[in-house]
């Protein structure tokens, strides 16, 4: 057993299926044993290269997202350490559990006092992945390899998730290392629920209510406390809010779901009328609370995991600590179904066709695009979109069918995101992969088409061609000089073409872009298909947002990490 065998023996004890990354030559051993299935150390790990380190994050982080599992993204020692460290920077925001695994320089073959000298040695390559991690390792011995990896991967999946970076001195990949038992998959104790008279004190704020409301975030997403929440919601009468991490949590129809986001005005009174917000799994960002204007609630409960990120921007007069499901569940014990129900469900459907109607009038175009794909997407896909107008108009309007069926870049913002995530995506055998990105964004991660067409990843990309970046556009426009926005793009079904991708264009969203759509993403292969349009942005993106004067927050509010609903 050598250290790049027992690694991959630990990955695979772990119940990882799917392996992300790019070959170096520190790191060969572990393609090797990656491959070497006939020895039992792969265990069915499938091992999709990808063209740049970025793109290997990203794909574990979309992976992540959709799997509710462990992605995992393999890079080399030094240049393609530091490639990666974008994507894992969206992985932290966003509170994807990847575990980043990556070759280091041998502390030996440095001269003594030295920092670097080494081939792509970078001195203290752990370091650099420190502020955008929950942790970092650098195994000391080859012995350490498993025991590592296991602590790494339950750090990460352990709530609140996100990723966590190991690095493995090249020399000890192939060095021989002691068999120890296998011990399997870390088994996590459950969380601790909040004291009984906590909770009893929620339940009577929330049963003494006139206007609840349930705020539902990613942690209530990634707990599985979808079932819980509509349970809740129906019996306090209690319309539901969910940020773009949570949606999906409930289905479409549920009869408190508040379809909109709370960008919208209509929807946005739910929040200044109620006097009890529960808020779940969250830790209200700027992109949700249009940068804190939203005002305090009278009362507000907080359920999540991290004390200090439930009350770094609205302070609770309730916090209870614990997995969101449970203390939902806790919750609802011993409260009876109010009355008001009926009513609820008519008003957030009279909410839905004014929002509806409002998008019909100012933005036919967006309109045209959302009942495309509702209309034409297959049952069971999950869009994955980019940091992009098309991609806002999705986080905010269209109808998600369950959880997990949403990837949005939303925690930190990163352009470029959505191809190589849906990669990760098509990897988790979802019916399919449909990428919704800009022309801005896909030219970034364009090289792996080649990774989708080689590992055949059930993926349809939309490129909405609008001949530069159109967010930045519009925001140029309302106050600022216009430059640096318009773009040369290529021939983009040429380039798909070139890789060997099907590809077509359309003008618009019209008949030809919706007969396309249904064809393209009922085929196995990838495929491209590219929209010539300009769409206006969302009521749900900042140079849009109605609320105008901003909340006093205080100092010790504001050094919170800016991660998205990410508890």
């Amino acid at each position: 057993m050598t250290g790049a065998r027992s690694l991959v023996k630990t990955l695979a004890e772990l119940g990882v299926e799917v392996v992300f990354g790019l070959p170096g030559s520190h790191g060969l051993p572990i393609w090797d044993a990656l491959a070497d299935a006939s020895a039992g150390t792969a265990a069915g790990i499938r091992l999709i290269g990808v063209r740049h380190e970025q793109a290997a994050a990203h794909a574990a982080d979309g992976y992540a997202r959709v799997a509710g599992s462990l992605g995992v993204a393999l890079v080399t020692t030094g240049p393609g350490a530091v490639n990666a460290l974008r994507a894992v920077g969206e992985a932290m925001a966003s509170a994807s559990p990847v575990l980043v695994l990556a070759t280091e320089v041998r502390a030996p073959q440095r001269p003594q006092g030295a920092a670097r000298g080494s081939h792509r040695d970078v001195g203290e390559q752990e370091s650099l992945f420190a502020p955008l991690t929950k942790a970092t390792f650098t195994v000391g011995h080859p012995d350490e390899i498993a025991s590592v990896v296991r602590e790494a991967a339950r750090i990460a999946t352990r709530p609140q998730s996100g990723p966590v970076y190991v690095g493995v001195p090249a020399g000890f990949l192939g060095d021989p290392v002691e068999v120890r038992e296998d011990t399997g998959r870390p088994v996590e104790p459950e969380l601790p629920l909040p004291a009984s008279e906590d909770v009893e004190r929620a339940r009577e704020a929330l049963l003494a209510a006139r206007s609840p409301l349930i705020w539902a975030g990613g942690g209530a997403l990634r707990s599985g406390a979808g079932d819980a929440v509509g349970v809740l919601a129906e019996r306090l009468a209690a319309p539901i809010i969910t940020t773009f991490t949570a949606r999906g949590i409930v289905p479409p129809d549920h009869p408190c779901l508040a379809s909109n986001p709370v960008h919208a005005p209509e929807v946005g009174a739910l929040w200044d009328e109620a006097d009890v917000v529960l808020a779940i799994g969250t830790d209200f960002d700027g992109a949700m609370t249009q940068n804190w204007r939203m005002p305090q609630p009278p009362h507000l409960i907080a359920v999540n995991v991290d004390a200090e990120d439930a009350a770094k921007y609205y302070p609770p007069d309730s916090l209870l600590l614990g997995d969101a499901r449970q203390v939902v569940e806790a919750l609802s014990l011993g409260i009876p179904s109010k009355p008001g129900l009926d009513e609820l469900t008519r008003r957030l459907d009279d909410i839905e066709v004014r929002v509806r109607r409002r998008v019909r009038k100012e933005e036919p175009h967006a309109a045209e695009f959302l009942s495309a794909l509702k209309e034409t997407l297959p049952e069971g896909s999950v869009l994955v979109t980019d940091m992009c107008v098309a991609g806002y108009w999705i986080g905010g309007f269209h109808r998600v069918s369950g959880p997990r069926q949403l990837a949005l870049p939303m925690g930190w913002g990163t352009v470029g995101f959505g191809f190589p995530a849906s990669l990760g995506v098509a990897a988790t055998g979802a019916v399919r992969a449909v990428c919704v990105t800009g022309d801005g964004g896909f030219l970034p991660a364009c090289a792996e088409l080649a990774t989708a067409i080689q590992d055949a990843l059930p993926v349809t990309v939309v490129i909405v061609d609008d001949g530069g970046y159109g967010m930045l556009g519009y925001g140029q426009d309302a106050g600022f000089g216009y430059a640096g926005v318009d773009l040369a793009t290529p021939d983009f079904v040429g380039l798909a073409k070139s890789f060997g991708v099907h590809a077509d264009r359309v003008d618009g969203f019209g008949r030809a872009f919706r007969r396309l759509l249904r064809e393209f993403t009922r085929t196995e292969e990838p495929n491209v298909l590219v929209v010539g349009a300009e769409l206006r942005p969302p009521l749900n993106t900042s140079a849009r947002w109605y609320r105008r004067e901003e909340r006093t927050i205080g100092t010790k509010y504001r050094k919170g990490r800016h991660h998205d609903d990410h508890s």
